[in-house]
């Protein structure tokens, strides 16, 4: 939201338009056939990414665990975020942020495999790792 708002009023780095980069397929079409598009491409990162990053950085400091013993495991839709979590920016001093991807197709095929009856599992409380809320979303405008 802030590097739109920044293009808007002639701050940004980026030429107009500016396009989503939370798609890893659509990263790799632009990388391969339009590259003449990539500097307007928005830096932010995807949400998956975003959350690693805040998982192995602020919520290991908090809980006080080393980064490297936290497997990150996303559960997406697509499979373009397999290979989204193996490109560069995906590490932070070495380390990995996203350690696995499963498609949602997967996760059912494992539940199913298991033969996991939620309606079977015992109720339990939500838990709340950061809170109640963060705040972040008042700063960046989501």
């Amino acid at each position: 939201g802030n590097e739109l708002i920044g293009q808007l009023l002639g701050h940004g780095e980026h030429p107009a338009p500016m396009f989503t980069s939370c798609c890893p397929g659509w990263i790799n079409l632009v990388e391969k056939h339009f590259p003449e598009f990539i500097p307007n491409v928005s830096t932010a990162k995807s949400p998956q990414e975003m959350l690693a990053s805040t998982v192995k950085t602020y919520f290991a400091q908090k809980i006080n665990v080393d980064p490297k013993d936290i497997y990150l495991v996303s559960v997406m839709p697509c499979t373009a975020k397999k290979d989204e979590i193996v490109r560069p920016q995906q590490f932070y001093n070495e380390l990995q942020m996203i350690d696995a991807v499963i498609t949602t197709r997967e996760l059912a095929k494992l539940i199913k495999n298991h033969k996991i009856n939620f309606l079977d599992l015992p109720d339990e409380e939500y838990d709340a790792p950061l809170g109640l809320s963060t705040g972040a979303a008042a700063i960046f405008g989501v």
